[in-house]
């Protein structure tokens, strides 16, 4: 079964093909510090062959949820450590995915600020979910170049925080609505200067980015999350195909570790210019590792991994539920039932009281 294959990432050798996906959780303190439970929580899931934390604040700028953690203070660093060397002692390979969420966040959430983005347009038909419950998203206010600037530092801080906290690699956060996928979207990014107005432009962000954190922290430690064709959080591509194709070749000139494409389902008679498979359409093109996302079972990961452009399958829902998942797909044993009610905040249910097979 491949799905059960060790597989070579990096200069890392990982015991399955089956990573887990980076999930919110919601469970950090005020202070954006993971606890004890976090830690318990990320050990219990270590016979993923990889590990994808949770998104991780970069910065207090980047906090767009409550209860959501940072990787930018001393304190938020420690406790990251903690979680890296216990996944470590029970042989597990761990990456932090760096978050910035722009316009994905609310001023209640943000101690009075305005969310920001690339340009001032709002997220339309959704709300947010606040300590005062959901509201009406807020129109952002738009970035200047210099705070681009500082951004782009940022991430390379957070980048070189997650090697100092013991991670073995960082995955830059570009999918599902966040800052850097409102930069590669002309329905977030009406800029007219260097960062955007046509393809080249709108991916200079996230290119930047990359850029300055495998500079920073080497080869084969830097990875990307990307989703072309999701629609969540009011993000459209006119020509995802054109534009992705060329993010990807320029991805190729970095020594990456990998590429996670979600594979997000969207309608098809609304968007016709958008490619019916993301792994199939930008995987094959990846000269990098292929991690392939997005509502995959055991049988179809399996057969996802039979064609041979991705190299993992990433599960996220499973995983949260089923901290032995491999076992599990092993045995074709029964799978346990995620709790919706208890994915997002609260305490230890539905987090590290999920059963394992006896």
């Amino acid at each position: 079964m491949k799905l059960l294959e060790t597989v070579k990432l990096g200069n890392k050798t990982l015991k399955n093909s089956m990573a887990m996906a980076p999930m919110t959780r919601s469970r950090a303190g005020l202070n954006g510090v993971v606890g004890e439970s976090t830690i318990l929580y990320y050990t219990q899931r270590a016979s993923a062959g990889l590990i994808i934390s949770e998104a991780i604040n970069i910065s207090e700028q980047a906090i767009g949820s409550p209860f959501t953690p940072g990787i930018y203070t001393t304190e938020q660093l420690e406790a990251w450590t903690k979680v890296t060397q216990a996944v470590h002692e029970k042989g597990g390979v761990i990456y932090a995915q760096l978050w910035h969420t722009g316009r994905v966040g609310h001023s209640l959430v943000k101690n009075g600020e305005i969310p920001v983005a690339p340009s001032a347009i709002g997220i339309e038909g959704q709300q947010h979910f606040t300590a005062e419950g959901p509201k009406e998203y807020e129109t952002p206010r738009e970035l200047t170049i210099s705070e681009i600037d500082q951004i782009v530092q940022d991430y390379k801080k957070a980048a070189i925080h997650a090697m100092e906290a013991g991670f073995d690699g960082v995955e830059l956060h570009a999918a599902f609505g966040y800052l850097p996928n409102q930069f590669l979207a002309e329905s977030a990014n009406k800029r007219n200067d260097i960062y955007g107005g046509s393809n080249e432009n709108r991916n200079r962000f996230v290119l930047e980015i990359m850029h300055e954190m495998t500079e920073a922290i080497g080869s084969d430690k830097v990875a990307i999350r990307l989703s072309p064709t999701s629609t969540y959080n009011t993000i459209i591509h006119e020509n995802p195909i054109e534009q992705f194709t060329m993010l990807v070749n320029e991805l190729n000139k970095m020594p990456l570790s990998y590429i996670h494409l979600m594979n997000v389902p969207f309608p098809a008679d609304k968007f016709p210019n958008y490619p019916a498979s993301a792994v199939d359409t930008f995987g094959k093109l990846s000269q990098h590792t292929v991690i392939a996302n997005c509502g995959y079972t055991r049988e179809t990961g399996e057969a996802e991994l039979e064609i041979g452009i991705a190299k993992l399958i990433s599960y996220g829902t499973l995983f949260l539920a089923n901290p032995d998942l491999p076992k599990r797909f092993e045995l074709h044993a029964e799978l346990n039932e995620a709790d919706r009610a208890t994915m997002y905040g609260g305490q230890d249910k539905g987090y590290i009281d999920y059963p394992f097979l006896d």
